[in-house]
């Protein structure tokens, strides 16, 4: 949530950085898994968590903080009152846990998110995470007649699905797109507009109100490559999508994707975006469009929480579907880039997995999953649980936003699948919005490095 933090890959403050240097140790590193003892299997423990077993548990503390992980601690805590759990948060969660993977000794429960996280399919492809099959198979904690995987959201397990087998479970469920101030776009009586002329016609009009009509994170272009991307699957449809995460060749060359980089590229030549955004960080950015320096922000749904800090009384923070991109499109306006993110794993050599399987179990149930989305203003991946909550305006227009789509959801996997690949896609990006590149040089420069990738017989490929 997090991209960059995890894309946030989520998670998603930035895209993995030094992903290979991270994970080249853990692939060959740690040995056999140790001998891990298995308790007795009770109605109340059917996980069968050894008696007395310590926990560690290391999440990474971003926007969603820490609230909701401390909460299932105390869940936890309460079934096993023998254990003595350790809870930390980190901003590195990659940086901080390689030797520790390395040295096969990781943590019991990992949230694996934010810049320089984990590289997920290499743990996988080297056997380093369990698989969650048990626990999706267990009694949740809410109602033992219903398992834990009937509590999820469709996609979640298939998006921590890798080769077949679970092996990691997101907790948030993320919407990308637009985000405005419903006060602001009501005060001189601007709607969100629905194709992209509309947003060109409207910049056009903000910039005459003397205000700036885009800004973004620019240290983290992956931020802008959510919308890029959003036009382009519009445009292309599931095809270009799929196109993508399969590595066929032209993918990053097909009409629909290079009419979505010229699109984006236009706000630069435009004059449409803050001027200094590039230097920008998340926070810098998301705090100047929070003070009203700039009518637009690309976003994922976590930024109400992230950003509760410094929201003004009334901003009414809302998000809006990404325009459109001709009347052409494959995909309606109102189709959305979604997916669970924030990553939950529970390393294979770690000293208590059964005790990481449980936490998790904790973790998934109702109760926590209603607090994260009071506290976060986020939307969680468990069923129900923002039934009868009052909603915050952002997390109730990202709600509104998800029954508008309907069907129509779409999202890209190759930022799981091919980090390295995911870096030199967002190094291409901050070249187009700094002017460096047209859309053309943008989609070259990722295709040559997509077609390097697809080459390359050391790296693990899925497909969709």
């Amino acid at each position: 949530m997090n991209l960059p933090s995890s894309r946030r890959t989520l998670l998603r403050l930035s895209t993995v950085a030094g992903a290979a240097t991270v994970l080249s140790g853990c692939v060959t590193a740690g040995g056999d898994k140790p001998e891990q003892t298995k308790g007795t299997v009770t109605e109340d423990n059917p996980l069968g968590v050894p008696e007395g077993a310590d926990l560690e548990v290391v999440m990474f503390n971003g926007g969603y903080g820490e609230e909701y992980t401390q909460h299932a601690v105390t869940l936890y805590e309460e079934r096993h009152p023998g254990a003595t759990v350790t809870h930390e948060g980190l901003q590195k969660v990659g940086e901080v846990l390689q030797p520790r993977f390395v040295a096969g000794d990781p943590p019991d429960v990992v949230d694996n998110s934010g810049a320089g996280r984990l590289d997920i399919a290499a743990l996988a492809a080297a056997d380093q995470l369990t698989d969650l099959a048990e626990l999706l198979d267990a009694p949740s904690v809410d109602d033992p007649g219903v398992k834990v995987r009937d509590l999820l959201l469709p996609g979640v397990v298939e998006d921590g699905t890798l080769d077949g087998t679970v092996r990691f479970l997101n907790y948030s469920y993320v919407v990308w797109g637009l985000w405005y101030s419903q006060s602001l776009f009501d005060q001189h009586g601007w709607t969100a507009p629905e194709t992209w002329d509309d947003m060109l016609a409207l910049c056009e009009e903000i910039k005459g109100a003397g205000i700036a009509p885009w800004t973004w994170q620019g240290k983290y272009p992956e931020y802008m490559m959510d919308p890029l991307q959003s036009l382009a699957a519009k445009a292309g449809g599931l095809d270009l999508v799929y196109a993508v995460d399969n590595l066929e060749p032209g993918a990053w060359q097909q009409d629909g994707m290079l009419a979505a980089a010229d699109a984006i590229h236009g706000l630069v030549t435009g004059g449409h975006i803050l001027q200094g955004s590039e230097g920008l960080s998340h926070t810098e950015a998301q705090n100047a469009w929070c003070n009203g320096q700039a009518a637009f922000i690309p976003c994922g749904s976590w930024i109400e929480g992230e950003q509760q800090g410094v929201t003004p009384d009334g901003f009414d923070m809302t998000l809006a579907a990404v325009p459109a991109l001709t009347s052409a499109d494959a995909l309606p306006y109102g189709a959305v880039q979604g997916a669970s993110s924030e990553s939950f794993l529970v390393p294979a050599q770690a000293a208590n997995p059964r005790g990481g399987l449980d936490y998790l179990r904790c973790l998934f149930s109702g109760e926590v999953a209603r607090g994260f989305a009071e506290s976060a203003k986020a939307m969680p991946v468990v069923r129900g649980a923002t039934e009868g909550l009052d909603l915050s305006s952002g997390l109730a227009s990202v709600a509104s936003t998800l029954e508008s789509a309907g069907e129509h959801v779409f999202g890209y996997k190759y930022r799981t699948w091919y980090p390295e690949l995911a870096v030199e896609v967002d190094t291409a990006t901050g070249e187009l919005l700094g002017g460096r590149a047209d859309a053309q040089q943008w989609a070259d420069r990722i295709q040559a490095a997509a077609d390097a990738l697809a080459a390359d017989d050391s790296v693990v490929k899925y497909e969709r």
